[in-house]
């Protein structure tokens, strides 16, 4: 089966086309910003044209505005191409590539979240995760921090907290390693996992 996979939550975008688990074609770019803009234009270099039996996206948690900018482009082209579409988790992929390099370790993975706060959460070595991903402040996660390994784009800041001890691997969510994940790791419809409340409030009476 032929699998388009989008990847924008977080300051990476990425997107690659699978054959099961054979990669065909891929790219990524660390944009920052302007995943809006750039999204398309990747999908569409792609061979093809980026034309799927199946969608599969990043789910977050991560950025509002990557999140959603995946997940309405993989909506609107399992809708024009009448696919599934699938979901996964920013912190799974994260982890499944540190445990690429890293087998038989246990994985903290740690990304940038909002507000100065960190996306955390602890993976076994079999990639089992070990507590559900949360938005914590530095010193929290610094805290609930234990293991040797310590992967994601906070890497080396959270190592810095813990005194340096485990090893740090920045990393961030690629498109591209998609094949990493076991198949319980995707979600059928799915929905974005911001991993934190919104900032904005509805107005009170």
């Amino acid at each position: 089966m032929r699998r388009l996979v989008i990847d924008s939550a977080t300051e990476a975008c990425s997107v690659a086309l699978f054959d099961d688990d054979e990669m065909i074609a891929g790219s990524h770019a660390m944009l920052g910003r302007g995943h809006a803009e750039q999204l398309v234009p990747m999908i569409a270099a792609l061979p093809g044209k980026g034309r799927a039996d199946c969608v599969a996206v990043n789910t977050g948690p991560g950025s509002f505005t990557g999140i959603r900018v995946g997940l309405a482009a993989a909506r609107a082209l399992a809708l024009a191409w009448q696919v599934p579409i699938e979901g996964y988790a920013c912190l799974a992929l994260v982890g499944a590539m540190a445990r690429a390099v890293h087998g038989g370790e246990a994985i903290d993975a740690v990304m940038s979240g909002g507000h100065g706060e960190w996306f955390f959460q602890p993976f076994a070595a079999d990639g089992t995760p070990l507590a559900q991903a949360a938005s914590l402040l530095p010193e929290a996660a610094a805290e609930r921090s234990q293991a040797a390994i310590v992967v994601g784009s906070q890497a080396d800041a959270l190592c810095a907290r813990r005194g340096g001890a485990p090893a740090a691997y920045p990393l961030w969510p690629d498109a591209r390693a998609f094949a990493l994940l076991g198949r319980t790791a995707l979600h059928p419809d799915p929905t974005p996992r911001y991993g934190r409340a919104p900032d904005a409030r509805l107005p009170t009476a």
